[in-house]
């Protein structure tokens, strides 16, 4: 029998870009469930799937997205993005599965004026990060073996992204505002699915190397959201204007770190992932829309 991999959050980016390359991966039966299907808040559902599939690697891809919303809607943020986080951790240790759970650059400040290790210390200025936070702590509280990457600025082909907003507004308006004073990597979600079966297939090797603990994922280079919308504007050859302003001038409910950069040194060596330059990531993400 082959090695099953449970991967929740199904339709989000994540979720789609590693249906996309399951196939490529016949040594492994990829199980894929979207919310519906499984609701990590639920621990009975939680329970039955692993009763019934004892699945050898957990992916959590599943989370609380909403970020200005989160401000709100703390209890169901926290239900998700947490609580049920620590629920997995406590199955995949009950039944050895190991655990690829995936959290954000948003466990940081921002204050930071070099890339985040995965070691420095975390301080959440919102509360969908405080959220994050929390499930990276049950989740290795309740299952040391547990992997944790947490990635930034992610974007693809599938879903709602920055991306995919800049293209629309860039089709419907001669000029945008884009803010040029936070900074950070972008993570092109096919790149970290990649990254992620690359992981599974260490993990699985004769030697059964066991590196459980924090990972940073994203692509290469530091860039602002505004160097980034003014890529998608070239690559694409738009006739948009786009202005730099400063996060001053759009507010937004929740807070945002203005400065997320990663130290992904760590996970490039510990598994030897290439991490690809950012713009060709987008350029390679821009063909496909």
């Amino acid at each position: 029998m082959k090695p099953v991999i449970i991967v929740s959050g199904k339709n989000g980016q994540l979720g789609k870009e590693l249906r996309d390359i399951a196939s490529s991966y016949s040594n492994f039966d990829f199980i894929f469930f979207d919310k519906n299907e499984l609701n990590i808040a639920d621990k009975s559902s939680l329970q039955n799937i692993f009763q019934k599939y004892i699945p050898a690697f957990f992916i959590n891809c599943a989370a609380y997205t909403a970020v200005d919303k989160a401000e709100a809607e703390k209890e169901n943020a926290y239900s998700i993005n947490a609580e049920a986080v620590g629920n997995i951790a406590k199955q995949c240790y009950q039944y050895k599965t190991k655990l690829i759970h995936i959290s954000t650059d948003y466990v940081f400040d921002g204050n930071g004026k070099q890339p985040y290790k995965v070691d420095d210390i975390t301080n959440p200025v919102n509360y969908y990060g405080y959220t994050k936070l929390e499930g990276e702590r049950l989740a290795l509280e309740n299952n040391a073996d547990t992997i944790i990457i947490r990635t930034s600025w992610v974007y693809s082909k599938y879903g709602n992204n920055f991306v995919k907003t800049m293209l629309r507004l860039m089709n419907e308006r001669s000029a945008i505002n884009v803010v040029n004073d936070q900074l950070g990597s972008p993570t092109y979600a096919k790149d970290l699915a990649e990254a992620i079966i690359e992981i599974v297939n260490n993990q699985y090797s004769v030697n059964n190397i066991q590196s459980p603990g924090i990972y940073h994922f994203s692509n290469k280079e530091i860039i602002s959201w505004f160097d980034f919308a003014v890529a998608v504007k070239e690559i694409k050859q738009l006739d948009c204007i786009v202005n730099p302003i400063p996060t001053s001038a759009y507010p937004t409910p929740a807070k945002r770190p203005s400065y997320s950069a990663f130290d992904t040194s760590k996970i490039a060596g510990t598994f030897n992932i290439n991490l690809k330059n950012w713009k060709a990531s987008l350029q390679e993400c821009l063909a496909q829309l």
